[in-house]
């Protein structure tokens, strides 16, 4: 399983099920502060269901966030994605 292409700078994608209480709070905390985001529903996206797994010991755990480093990050705060995105 390869890592899908990693965000443009500034950005993140966010990995995330339309039922997840979690990635809908976090979508507003995004939208609030201006910080872009491509979300992917891991329901209708096999492959992206796999990545997720793959970042979270074979769970899928949403919302994981691929930040343009390549890095990963479940459930992340607000302040840890803006401290990831200025790193």
């Amino acid at each position: 399983m390869s890592t899908p292409a990693a965000p443009d700078a500034g950005t993140v994608t966010m990995y995330s099920t339309t039922w997840c209480g979690y990635c809908r709070r976090l979508k507003t905390l995004l939208d609030r502060e201006g910080i872009g985001y491509t979300e992917v529903n891991i329901e209708q996206d096999e492959a992206s269901a796999q990545f997720v797994e793959q970042a979270n010991g074979g769970n899928q755990t949403v919302p994981t966030l691929l930040f343009p480093d390549g890095s990963v990050a479940t459930n992340p705060s607000l302040d840890e994605v803006r401290a990831r995105l200025a790193a």
